[in-house]
């Protein structure tokens, strides 16, 4: 079975620590992204989600967001599977959206990636 708590590192060499799995689910941890949307350094920002339960088989969802408080007025969501390959490697499959604050509602079309 997959467990999201441990150290992952994505294919933009960013690094995201669950350091927290609940029985319930809930997880928390940090993310330190390689990607910043000001001066290009790495900068670490909090994450909080939620691993849907399983039982023993199966390959969990979860979700979890990231706040980039400390250096952008921006919150991405991220959605996935985790998946265990048949050499026991464990992958978290994702898709996320990012939204940036905007000053107007007329530029709300260009605020969400």
């Amino acid at each position: 079975q997959c467990q999201l708590n441990g150290l992952w590192r994505n294919d933009q060499d960013s690094l995201m620590e669950i350091s927290v799995l609940r029985d319930n689910g809930d997880f928390q941890g940090q993310y330190l992204t390689r990607v910043t949307l000001s001066r290009g350094c790495a900068q670490i920002s909090p994450l909080r989600g939620a691993q849907q339960q399983l039982g023993e088989e199966g390959w969990p969802t979860f979700a979890f967001t990231v706040r980039w408080d400390k250096f952008s007025n921006a919150t991405t969501a991220f959605v996935g599977q985790c998946f265990v390959d048949a050499g026991g490697k464990e992958t978290l499959s994702t898709m996320w959206l990012l939204r940036e604050a905007v000053g107007s509602l007329e530029e709300d079309w260009k605020a969400t990636r």
